[in-house]
């Protein structure tokens, strides 16, 4: 019997923007915050294919980010980054052999380099459980707070990234049926590779906290100048210590962290259709006292004028 093929295939649905905060916004049922890492406007592309108890989809984004990350509940998420990069996840560097895992349970950061593809599967914890049963298959494990990576074949992962790439370019040419199995014979593929041991450097751990403990800090006092002296003296670590902490783990130094984050929240605010502060009254409260090496800052960092992205929210 030959079937109606795209008689109940799902939408894909794309979505492109060149606001950072849409970008985050348009992954369905996601709750996200980007934040950009490196100079230049921004642009970044989703397309995407939902399922009743899976969703599918890639991402590209044009500039470097730093993402917080949660899937929706009760749900498993697969990242594979489309080519070898400078990706992390909860500061460990994705190799290419591996791809990335996380349960809803767990919030995870990103840290994404420039020109970035990246496909992605969710999948109802539920369903995937059934069916892993059903092919006798056991996930002991891989749905609790492991290691956010996981190492596959390359072959495996090449396999995994063609098949998304197919089936989002050709969806309503195939049996949703058919898709179906086909992206969970993927996913149960990818989780059960061999999986050799992980190995994380000893100095992992510290050099996490020592950064988790500056981040805290610095989201507590959001409109205090505050120096690497401090930052040293909070964490008890050299500067040297710090520094190598933070490139570690984020990529970049501790004081341009500080700087792009608050950069990064004071367009937030500067975008917010319900704030209409002046540009140098919301400058001022992230702790941007020189307006000048503000304004210079931002431009470099964004592509544009503070001042530019107020009239877009006016508009």
């Amino acid at each position: 019997m030959q079937h109606n093929l795209a008689a109940d295939a799902p939408i894909k649905c794309t979505t492109q923007t060149t606001d950072i905060d849409q970008q985050a916004d348009n992954l369905s049922n996601w709750q996200q915050e980007y934040d950009q890492v490196s100079n230049g406007s921004f642009y970044g592309c989703i397309e995407e294919i939902a399922y009743d108890d899976l969703q599918v989809f890639k991402e590209y984004t044009h500039r470097a980010l730093r993402q917080q990350c949660q899937v929706w509940p009760n749900s498993l998420w697969l990242g594979i980054p489309a080519q070898t990069s400078n990706s992390k996840i909860n500061g460990l560097t994705i190799d290419n052999n591996q791809l990335m895992c996380r349960p809803s349970a767990c919030d995870f950061e990103l840290v994404t380099p420039e020109q970035f593809n990246i496909y992605g599967m969710v999948v109802n914890q539920d369903t995937l459980r059934h069916i892993a049963q059903c092919q006798g298959i056991s996930l002991i494990g891989l749905c609790q707070h492991e290691s956010p990576r996981i190492t596959t074949s390359a072959a495996h992962l090449e396999q995994a990234r063609n098949g998304i790439a197919q089936l989002i370019k050709n969806n309503s040419a195939v049996n949703t049926h058919i898709q179906h199995e086909m992206l969970f014979n993927l996913i149960l593929t990818l989780l059960q590779s061999p999986q050799p041991k992980q190995k994380v450097s000893p100095s992992y751990q510290h050099r996490k906290a020592v950064v988790e403990r500056v981040k805290d800090y610095i989201n507590a006092h959001p409109n205090d100048v505050i120096t690497m002296t401090q930052l040293c003296e909070l964490s008890h670590v050299s500067r040297r210590t710090l520094q190598y902490s933070f490139e570690s783990i984020l990529g970049i130094n501790p004081l341009r962290f500080l700087r792009i984050t608050r950069l990064n929240q004071v367009r937030r605010e500067l975008s917010d259709p319900q704030l209409h502060k002046p540009v140098s009254v919301i400058a001022a409260n992230w702790g941007f006292g020189h307006p000048g090496q503000f304004a210079k800052d931002y431009k470099q960092l964004f592509g544009e004028n503070p001042s530019a992205t107020a009239k877009r929210r006016d508009r």
